[in-house]
């Protein structure tokens, strides 16, 4: 008892002294790109937000749906956002339902659902430059008819979701026409069962989709391919799918066939057995697509990597490929061979790979300065790092499920699914009047901030600060945060070690050079047992030492 009261003792006493920043703008250094405002919904709260890159808020949207789970601002200055309507028939991530268009003012001018018994819209949508807008569905079959089609009895439950793409051409208010659709069921191999007419050999058929390879999840996972992300390419009029459960991207062509061919895939070809494990390059994947033109490595694919069962352990990264395409949009491949390439062109990861890891969700954005904006969707922390691989940027989501939080407080339930930059000549802007106002979260911290220069106040960049973690306590997993000055060297050797109460070092963080500016590590201890323990910033002549309470 007296052990357990010692421990509540130092612990309140420690988090009474130990308040600090936890949300909102945590850092803006020159280079990061200002020239535009980034739009985000948090998966937990109805609003759609836009902000500028100093944290301010310039404008927001309400629904009476949180998100399921994108959001864009279309080139006459609506919103196009999806909903979600808790089907109860499909009980997965990121499910939605409604796709809903509002206007500046946040009037509701058209809304079309998808949700029913057997069908529901998730995760992603993508609106076309004619008005459409393509569309991922959740498509309901039984375990009769997914057997009917080759599917194996033994690693099937009640039912199957497949996936199709629609294109919805958006009519009346509240109705729309189906102009095409893509469906998966209609591109089914299997090499289980003879009798059925789809039988044949998975390797000789890369353009087909093998309906019993199991995925990531669970055996019996209705949900076995959960595509999380569409784009499209208007020069070869091809669509892009990232399919989160086989760790693969896939390509179809609407130009080979009026229903779409897949014509290029990537990431995973044991897939369609073409590969081994060693070969698997992407592991539960998001935001999947192509850099626009006009953009450094323009036509290449860029993709958030979340790094799911990582072989050598989680982390994610953010990753370029150079898929072997023509300039009419075809794809080669070897006879026997899996598609190229090897392995990416480009690729980002921390310096200590686990500490950028986001499980689920998240995006990237390749900006028009060859900066990167990226969003770790399950921290809702944002960040931007330059081709150089520095980290530049970083803002913290500060709503949450019951709206904005108060400065300080834990940054729980502020999932985002991705954010997107949109630059000040957006036409979307045109004739309204972006006026920057206060921070999103309630109480905000004092700062000034120049949208050219960066934050200005008397800790920022003047001198060396390491801050208390974040959350605090914690189990396992918590955020350690410091700035480096940008008074002397430009860069300096930096060390960042965590000690237990007895003084024995029990885990590096950093150490090696670093620039000036802000940092964010991530400190995991599910092999320590609960506990004081003791984390030391050094660069120099710079000491500082805080604490910290494992708790499990």
């Amino acid at each position: 008892m007296r052990k357990i009261i010692l421990i509540l003792f130092t612990f309140l006493t420690f988090f009474n002294n130990s308040s600090s920043q936890t949300i909102g703008l945590f850092q803006h250094d020159a280079g990061t790109y200002d020239n535009g405002y980034v739009l985000f919904a948090p998966i937990s709260y109805t609003q759609t937000y836009l902000i500028d890159k100093c944290g301010k808020l310039v404008h927001s949207w309400a629904s009476s749906y949180r998100p399921g789970l994108s959001a864009y601002l279309l080139q006459d200055g609506n919103l196009l956002r999806t909903g979600n309507l808790n089907n109860v028939n499909f009980n997965g991530g990121g499910r939605g339902g409604i796709i809903e268009k509002y206007n500046w003012n946040s009037n509701l001018i058209w809304s079309y659902t998808i949700s029913s018994e057997s069908e529901c819209q998730h995760h992603d949508i993508k609106p076309l430059e004619n008005g459409n807008i393509l569309v991922i569905v959740w498509d309901k079959k039984t375990a009769a008819e997914a057997i009917a089609m080759g599917r194996n009895p033994a690693i099937i439950g009640q039912e199957l979701w497949t996936e199709k793409i629609i294109e919805l051409h958006p009519t009346g208010s509240g109705t729309a026409d189906i102009v095409w659709q893509w469906n998966v069921w209609d591109n089914l191999i299997q090499d289980f069962d003879p009798s059925k007419p789809n039988y044949g050999i998975i390797a000789d058929h890369p353009d087909k989709v093998n309906i019993n390879f199991a995925g990531s999840g669970p055996t019996t996972d209705a949900d076995w391919l959960h595509i999380n992300s569409v784009d499209y390419n208007n020069e070869f009029n091809q669509v892009m799918l990232s399919v989160h459960d086989f760790s693969e991207i896939w390509i179809i062509d609407r130009d080979l066939d009026t229903n779409g061919k897949l014509v290029y895939r990537w990431g995973n070809p044991q897939v369609y057995q073409r590969g081994i494990a060693s070969d698997q390059k992407l592991f539960a994947q998001h935001n999947a697509q192509w850099i626009s033109a006009g953009y450094n490595n323009a036509g290449k694919i860029l993709v958030f990597n979340n790094g799911l069962n990582r072989p050598g352990g989680n982390y994610s990264s953010i990753d370029i490929i150079e898929p072997p395409v023509d300039i009419n949009g075809n794809y080669s491949i070897d006879p026997g061979m899996p598609y190229a390439p090897a392995n990416t062109y480009w690729s980002y990861h921390d310096s200590i790979p686990s500490n950028f890891y986001g499980m689920n969700i998240s995006g990237v954005q390749a900006l028009n300065n060859g900066n990167f904006l990226i969003c770790n969707g399950p921290s809702g922390e944002f960040f931007e790092i330059d081709s150089s691989k520095i980290k530049l940027w970083k803002y913290v989501n500060p709503v949450s499920n019951n709206g904005p939080l108060t400065q300080g407080s834990n940054p729980v339930q502020n999932s985002v699914f991705k954010t997107l930059f949109y630059s000040t000549d957006y036409s979307g802007f045109n004739g309204h009047t972006l006026i920057p106002g206060d921070p999103i979260e309630l109480n905000p911290i004092n700062y000034s901030c120049d949208l050219t220069t960066g934050i200005k106040s008397q800790t920022v960049l003047n001198e060396f600060k390491l801050y208390q973690n974040y959350p605090n306590p914690f189990n396992p997993v918590t955020n350690i945060e410091f700035g480096i000055s940008e008074i002397g060297q430009p860069r300096r050797i930096v060390s960042l070690k965590v000690y237990n109460i007895s003084g024995k070092e029990v885990a590096v963080i950093v150490n090696e050079v670093k620039p000036a500016g802000y940092y964010t590590n991530t400190f995991n201890g599910e092999n320590l047992p609960s506990g004081i323990y003791f984390y030391t910033l050094t660069t120099g002549n710079f000491t500082s030492t805080k604490k910290m309470l494992l708790l499990k």
